[in-house]
């Protein structure tokens, strides 16, 4: 039996019990999931025979739906069971048109996999990324459910391949194959005798490459930019904020800030701190073009605070350049939404986990800034014709490493004969 991570599994919800009164995250997630098993039971009969995609969270969802959206082309009448573990994913994607119904990952414990299975009885799981949940696989193995693991990530000191880590190398045999971003996660799996698995690429490149080609205009934001420059500070958090505000302020006279929080407390106090003249989103919205245009000409703004979801990844389009948020938490956000657009990126020193990173760093359109003098120096580097070139290696960046969703899908027809 899996002791470690049924012990987790009861610490981890203790915990949750026990934060829940002051955390609005930890209450999100045990309000979610109270009364999880009478909509899923209630939707059973729609979901047999479905494919279940299980994501952590939003940004893992972004990174399947290529794949998601690949199959339902083929086959439009498969019924599609959407999980999340993060109650922001589930928030965020609860009416998701390519899912028959989407709701809260059950907790992983043997008898929730076995109920959650005789119940919806999937024809196939794809789990994305990083999503390990013992009871679940070991149930989808066990009665032998395809299960595949697309663009995952592995790094040597993970518990994979560590001396303790026999139940997690357990978990990587119940999988039908396993799809890596690149070669070095591939070779440590090889390393531990995994056999099943395949460099597929990451599929997060075909979908901002989808985005960017389906996108239309944003007139507004084009009203408010006016000839910039312009800079945009996506998916922000305090530390990001206040570097760019103390390092870009003289050379770009336009912001355009996302911050990745938009809880009415933190727009007010992010607003008390930018630029001035400043417009919200949401003013704009509520006029035309033509009086859009007609206010922003009287006195023009410096700032535009976007207080909607859901417009960062066009946003980009309308900036010179890009500082992405989060490199200074737990880790930073989408990179590739801004340089499909062909805007190199700066952002914070925690990316270890994020490849791209180091991807664009080595391809010249992305730097690492941890001090307003790392960013004032890069955002002097990249003027001129320097941000021209840095701009084409951005792009060029992103579309030479298209195509992984049709090589995630050779994989999984290969893996179960077709």
């Amino acid at each position: 039996m899996p002791l470690l991570f049924d012990t987790g599994r009861v610490l981890y919800h203790a915990a949750v019990s026990v934060a829940a009164p002051w955390s609005a995250k930890a209450r999100a997630w045990k309000q979610g999931r109270q009364g999880q098993w009478q909509r899923l039971e209630a939707r059973a009969a729609d979901l047999q025979g479905c494919l279940w995609m299980h994501c952590a969270s939003v940004g893992e969802f972004e990174q399947g739906r290529p794949v998601l959206e690949a199959i339902k082309r083929a086959r439009p009448d498969l019924p599609v069971l959407l999980t999340f573990f993060s109650p922001s994913g589930y928030e965020a994607r609860r009416n998701e048109p390519l899912a028959t119904h989407v709701d809260h990952l059950p907790p992983d414990s043997a008898a929730n996999a076995e109920r959650l299975l005789r119940s919806i009885r999937p024809a196939q799981a794809i789990f994305v990324k990083y999503e390990f949940w013992y009871h679940h696989l070991a149930a989808l193995h066990r009665h032998g459910v395809p299960t595949f693991l697309i663009a995952a990530l592995f790094r040597k000191d993970q518990p994979f391949f560590r001396w303790y880590g026999a139940d997690w190398r357990r978990m990587l045999t119940f999988f039908t194959a396993i799809g890596t971003q690149d070669e070095a996660s591939a070779a440590l799996l090889r390393g531990i005798g995994t056999t099943a698995v395949s460099v597929t690429g990451d599929t997060r490149f075909d979908r901002v490459m989808a985005i960017r080609d389906a996108s239309p205009d944003l007139p507004l934001v084009q009203a408010f930019r006016g000839e910039g420059p312009a800079l945009v500070l996506g998916s922000s958090w305090p530390p990001d904020e206040d570097l760019v505000l103390n390092a870009a302020r003289d050379r770009y006279p336009k912001l355009i800030v996302v911050p990745h929080e938009l809880d009415p407390a933190r727009l007010d106090a992010l607003e008390a701190r930018l630029p001035k003249p400043l417009v919200r989103w949401s003013e704009l919205e509520c006029m035309d073009i033509l009086n859009v245009a007609a206010t922003l000409g009287r006195e023009p703004a410096a700032t535009l605070l976007v207080d909607r979801m859901g417009l960062l990844a066009r946003l980009y389009h309308y900036g010179d350049v890009a500082h992405v948020g989060g490199g200074f938490t737990d880790g930073i956000h989408n990179l590739l939404e801004a340089a499909v657009w062909g805007r190199p990126v700066t952002f914070g020193p925690m990316h270890r986990k994020f490849p791209e990173a180091a991807g664009l760093i080595a391809s010249g359109a992305g730097a690492e800034v941890r001090t307003v003098e790392d960013l004032v120096a890069t955002l002097e580097r990249w003027s001129g014709p320097a941000l021209a070139a840095a701009s084409s290696r951005a792009e060029r960046y992103v579309t030479e490493r298209t195509g992984a969703t049709s090589r995630v899908l050779a994989m999984m027809d290969a893996a179960i004969g077709r």
